[in-house]
């Protein structure tokens, strides 16, 4: 009975390893076959007598005997306690060069001679007494992937419920596959309880999304730049916080825009700073966009901002670019041509649009609209210093098409009455100019020995009620000295309140442009 059972236990092996065989077939052979070998090996399994009736002492797994044919296959045999990292290699029947070996761990139980049950003990102690079914080991209870000597196995050589290996329980994946997505019959399963080594099994498909939006918001954020100044740049250090507030105003003063924007600069009191403030925040905008901006002296007679300008290439006048804008305005027109009739100012990076200088050539309606729509064909950011006759037909024109307004201050009173009438005016001019007004950003230029501090203390509160911001420029000698205005020349402290009102007017810019009309 015995023979018999071991003889039924033995054919459900090769069954299994011949299924485990014909899965691997397409594989790479993991052995290469013998170069002497001139004839494939023939199928001898029903010639060798039952592996588990002999016992082999002093024999390996992995080594045959001398006398024994390159072809034959290795007797299965239990693991011996001399063999700590065994390991044995099977020839397949089908095909010479195809061969497979056993992982490195095993289990090492000695081999237990057959008995009849005793009624103390339990039934299936030894794995050779217990009867193949789906879920009776195999190779004295273990896998090739457990030692059969941890707590996670049972007596039997069998991983317990819920451990890994045990498939269709808790924490498991469910029925292994083989080579090419086949399910492992449960005999197989036996060899194999994780799956064959090496061969992964399916993953299930996962929720990838390739929008350009998502790619790229997968991408990592930029390292932040070192510092630039101080000590901080020669340490290679993060920079600190006002270097940091002063990129983000940078950043804020370079927004694209989705469209030309113009920003208008008003005061009707003469003197109250007003093309200086225009040049400003030209050279600003100019040197954080890196150009794109032109200052345009919408005076309707004889401005300032020739004055204080640098004449670089041209001393052409708005009358000059009226007269050529026949051609200007034709669809090949470029930018050179416009430039003809503009002043480049190199350090601040932005063009210049002088006002006319005689008085047969006033500046109307019509003519502000020609040339506003020429400059923003070519220009991304148009800043237009008016004048100080709020009747004027071109001073109406550019409230009309401001996006953005600064009101130019000094602490005075003269110059902060003229503002505050010139906000009332306004007011009652509708919902456009009065949402003008709340996005208008106050610049406070003092020069030397214009600060009341009287007249700060009661108007300051007010224009911060009324107005989105207030910008308060230091006093600068290279401004107040009234001559051509060279933005590399200014101190730093002024530089920075120029960024910081491009910043303040930037964000306006973004609300007038996202606002609903």
């Amino acid at each position: 009975m015995t023979d018999s059972h071991n003889s039924g236990q033995h054919k459900d092996r090769e069954a299994a390893a011949a299924e485990v065989r014909r899965m691997w077939q397409p594989t790479p052979s993991w052995t290469q076959p013998d170069p002497n070998e001139t004839e494939p090996a023939e199928e001898k399994d029903e010639q060798q007598p039952d592996a588990l009736s002999q016992e082999f002492a002093d024999d390996s797994w992995s080594t045959p005997a001398a006398d024994e044919p390159v072809d034959q296959p290795a007797p299965w045999t239990q693991p011996q306690a001399t063999a700590p990292a065994p390991s044995w290699t099977q020839p397949v029947a089908e095909s010479a060069a195809a061969s497979w070996t056993q992982p490195e761990e095993f289990d090492e139980e000695p081999v237990v001679e057959p008995h009849a049950p005793d009624a103390t003990e339990p039934a299936a102690e030894s794995p050779d007494q217990t009867p193949a079914g789906p879920n009776s080991p195999v190779f004295g209870g273990s896998s090739f992937h457990g030692s059969g000597s941890g707590p996670e196995q049972s007596a039997a050589g069998q991983p317990q419920a819920g451990q890994p290996g045990v498939p269709g329980q808790a924490g498991q994946p469910g029925p292994q596959r083989g080579q090419g997505g086949q399910p492992l019959s449960p005999a197989a399963q036996h060899f194999f309880p994780q799956g064959i080594p090496g061969q992964q099994p399916p993953q299930p498909p996962q929720n990838l999304s390739f929008r350009t939006d998502d790619l790229i918001q997968a991408l990592p954020l930029p390292r932040e730049a070192p510092a630039e100044r101080g000590v901080r740049s020669m340490l290679k250090l993060r920079p600190g916080g006002s270097e940091r507030s002063e990129r983000l105003a940078r950043a804020t003063a370079a927004t694209a825009f989705r469209r030309p924007v113009t920003i208008v600069v008003a005061n009707p009191k003469g003197g109250s700073g007003k093309t200086p403030t225009t040049l400003l925040l030209s050279g600003a905008l100019g040197q954080a966009r890196g150009g794109g901006v032109v200052a345009w002296d919408n005076n309707e007679l004889r401005g300032n901002m020739h004055l204080r300008t640098h004449d670089t290439n041209s001393r052409s006048t708005v009358t000059d670019m009226l007269q050529a804008m026949p051609m200007l305005t034709q669809p090949d027109a470029r930018l050179g041509d416009v430039a003809a009739y503009l002043r480049h100012q190199v350090s601040g990076q932005y063009d210049v649009l002088t006002s006319a200088t005689t008085t047969y050539a006033q500046i109307e309606a019509n003519d502000f609209d020609l040339i506003h729509r020429l400059m923003s064909r070519f220009y991304k950011v148009l800043v237009i210093d008016t004048g100080n006759n709020e009747g004027s037909s071109n001073w109406r024109e550019a409230m009309k098409a401001a996006d953005a307004l600064v009101i130019p201050i000094k602490w005075k009173s003269l110059s902060c009455a003229a503002a505050v009438q010139m906000l009332e005016e306004l007011d009652n001019q509708g919902p456009e100019a009065q949402r003008l007004i709340r996005r208008a950003v106050i610049a406070v230029s003092n020069g030397p020995g214009d600060v009341n501090k009287e007249v700060e203390k009661q108007l300051r509160p007010y224009f911060e009620s009324r107005a989105a911001a207030v910008v308060d420029i230091p006093t600068d000698m290279h401004i107040a000295a009234e001559g051509p205005m060279d933005h590399a020349a200014l101190q730093p402290a002024t530089r920075r309140a120029a960024l910081e009102l491009a910043a303040r007017v930037s964000e306006q810019v973004t609300i007038a442009l996202n606002a609903p009309r």
